[in-house]
């Protein structure tokens, strides 16, 4: 794509002289002058002195400070813009309609016009695919599944009977989604299981990212509201729900009947507790514990968990702890030092 078509696309200006043909896009380190790079944080700005981008382009806030050289995009948010123009110039190549031969299909399933079905496929009874639904190679489809027009599932997903995909989600390898919840009951000197018989409902336009797991619930549903985007190596427990546009990032464990509200974030590796309430658009830091309820708005980070302020204080008096304890110390040696010379002023006097 010409530069300028590109401005047009992204809804930016194009400035500076010149309009190249662009084939794709790289970092600013790596772009060669028939690529589009991008700079949309300031910490980048030293690599602008040897790129050797056809073009670049740049969120607003950081144009005055791009020297003169190549063409430039300016438009407000780099990231948006690059959302926009990826899939365009990466347009993603979709598999023909059709079921492969080695794809086991139940008598009772019931397909749409579009489906594709990958190689050693495996849909169970009465499952319902939507149109242009399209099965990855390896993947199971249980009993009673029900997915929307348009869902993804990769290689090597499994979902347990009776799961229901919202339209056009996507599922990456190794997900799987319906599975048994951690629940047990000791009795009589060993560990009982607790049938799981609820079920698990996953919302429209969610992705779930790579050997994700989600449970389904002990009795009634695990919720995954619309629109959320969940990580790889996210475990979300039985009967958890989480509200429409929330994010949670890599290695985040929810443990059982949380619920997690409206366009929340938690960051990587949080662990959150059972039975407790993060309130709308809260902020749990990454590898924050926490333990109770968190309200709405609020950014929360440590162990355990405070609002962040509060742990950035606690952390803060943490890191002064040597210096307080050699302090200590050296008030320790100068009270016996004291002692011994009061000792021996008393002892001469006698």
């Amino acid at each position: 794509m010409k530069a300028s078509e590109i401005a047009r696309l992204v809804g930016g200006t194009l400035e500076g002289n010149g309009d190249p043909e662009l084939v794709g896009v790289a970092p600013l380190e790596r772009a060669g002058p028939d690529e589009l790079s991008f700079l949309a944080h300031p910490r980048y700005l030293s690599y602008l002195g040897g790129a050797r981008a056809g073009a670049l382009l740049v969120s607003r806030a950081l144009a005055g400070r791009v020297p003169t050289g190549p063409p430039r995009i300016v438009v407000a948010d780099a990231h948006q813009a690059l959302a926009l123009l990826l899939p365009r110039l990466y347009p993603e190549r979709s598999p023909e309609p059709g079921i492969h031969p080695t794809a086991v299909l139940d008598r009772e399933a019931v397909l749409s016009e579009g489906t594709s079905i990958g190689p050693y496929a495996v849909i169970g009874r009465r499952a319902r695919l939507g149109a242009r639904v399209r099965i990855g190679a390896h993947t199971v489809v249980g009993d009673d599944c029900e997915l929307g027009d348009d869902v993804v599932l990769h290689p090597h997903v499994a979902l347990y009977a009776g799961v229901r995909i919202g339209a056009r989600s996507i599922l990456h390898s190794g997900v799987r989604v319906g599975v048994d919840g951690f629940g047990y009951v000791f009795s009589e000197g060993a560990h009982r299981k607790i049938p799981q018989v609820g079920w698990c409902r996953i919302g429209a336009d969610v992705e779930i990212g790579a050997n994700s797991t989600i449970d389904r619930g002990s009795v009634g549903p695990t919720e995954i509201g619309d629109d959320v985007k969940i990580d790889n190596l996210v475990h979300i427990g039985h009967n958890v729900r989480v509200g429409d546009h929330s994010v949670i990032v890599a290695q985040v464990g929810i443990a059982g009947s949380a619920l997690i509200g409206r366009g929340v974030t938690l960051g990587g590796q949080a662990g959150i507790n059972g039975h407790i309430q993060i309130g709308d658009g809260a902020t749990i830091a990454a590898q924050a514990g926490v333990f109770g309820d968190v309200p709405a708005g609020a950014t929360y980070s440590g162990y355990p968990a405070r609002p962040h302020k509060q742990a950035l204080r606690a952390q803060a008096g943490l890191f002064q702890l040597p210096e307080l304890i050699k302090r200590i110390r050296e008030l320790e040696r100068a009270i016996r030092a004291r002692a011994r010379t009061g000792g021996a002023r008393a002892r001469s006097k006698e």
